[in-house]
């Protein structure tokens, strides 16, 4: 309040000091609480994309600064994390920015497959005799890529730009078109087009259909049953072969073990006698919804007939 005092204006004639005083110093309150308001108000918008902007920098990739789409935009690195996965990305600017409609074809790509797309592409071109690391060749050779939908536009430095692999300076030269030798220096960076595209995020699954339905009318197994499901197999399988070679000597033991029933422990074991192709279309999401671990246990043990007792075609 001191501070606000200090901003008092002198006192009109006529006017009594200590009445102006005041009403300078509610004035100036008033203003000063609303601008103050406002600050606090854009600091807190801005958070999220300050938290954005230093998730950019923390990253890591060896295509840092290098990478544009085809429009142009620089695409920074970034990472998704799932189920404790971390999956890194390079992401165009202007979806960083909220300007989804001013990227390139292809806006987000995974950092670990254009990586490895430029890093063949690279060393099948240079052919070195000597091994080189990864980052020593983006950092040697490499100017920038341009990521557009159907291939790779990877621009080298030129050869007297480069380094060789023993970290002497490389001094080619090349025949022109009109037989005449050119220097080093007169000679462009060269432009690789490496035939490319993105991979599907989501890939269609084909679900087995059985015979007394539609293919139009079938939803995929679910999520949390299919899950249950392949641990169930799985466990079945470890059972089994613990008594095939002599762990436990009964189901018995198992059902003591763990602390089911025996019931439990001689179903899940019958589930490792699926039919191998069922075992992969569990893996794979492709069941059909509806059949889970109390369709499947204790199925007959030919083949053929498993599929006949689900309406499968086999």
């Amino acid at each position: 309040m001191n501070g606000l005092r200090r901003l008092r204006t002198p006192a009109l004639p006529g006017s009594d000091d200590r009445t102006s005083a005041r009403h300078d110093l509610r004035k100036t309150a008033g203003k000063f609480t609303v601008v103050t308001a406002r600050a606090v108000g854009a600091s807190v918008e801005a958070i999220p994309q300050c938290r954005a902007q230093l998730l950019v920098i923390k990253q890591d990739g060896l295509g840092i600064g290098r990478i544009y789409d085809d429009r142009g935009n620089r695409m920074s690195p970034s990472h998704a994390r799932k189920q404790g996965i971390r999956y890194r990305y390079y992401i165009s600017a202007p979806l960083l920015q909220g300007q989804a409609e001013s990227a390139g074809s292809i806006p987000r790509i995974s950092a670990a497959e254009i990586e490895a797309g430029v890093l063949k592409a690279v060393r099948d071109h240079l052919k070195a005799s000597a091994p080189i690391d990864d980052r020593d060749l983006i950092s040697t050779l490499l100017i920038r890529v341009e990521v557009h939908a159907d291939h790779l536009a990877v621009e080298l430095k030129a050869p007297t730009q480069r380094l060789q692999a023993d970290g002497r300076e490389a001094q080619p030269t090349s025949i022109s078109k009109h037989g005449k030798q050119q220097d080093a220096d007169d000679i462009d960076p060269a432009v690789l087009l490496v035939p490319w595209q993105k991979n599907p995020s989501k890939r269609r699954r084909e679900i087995i259909v059985p015979t007394s339905a539609s293919p139009r009318d079938l939803r995929p197994i679910r999520a949390e049953t299919r899950v249950a499901l392949v641990t169930s197999i799985a466990r079945g399988r470890r059972w089994l072969d613990e008594i095939v070679t002599g762990k436990v000597t009964s189901a018995e033991q198992i059902a003591a073990r763990d602390k089911c029933s025996v019931r439990q422990v001689n179903m899940t074991i019958s589930l490792a006698f699926l039919a191998p192709d069922l075992v992969k279309a569990a893996v794979e999401g492709r069941l059909p919804r509806g059949i889970g671990i109390a369709r499947l246990r204790d199925a007959p043990v030919e083949w053929s007939r498993q599929h006949a007792m689900l309406g499968l075609t086999s």
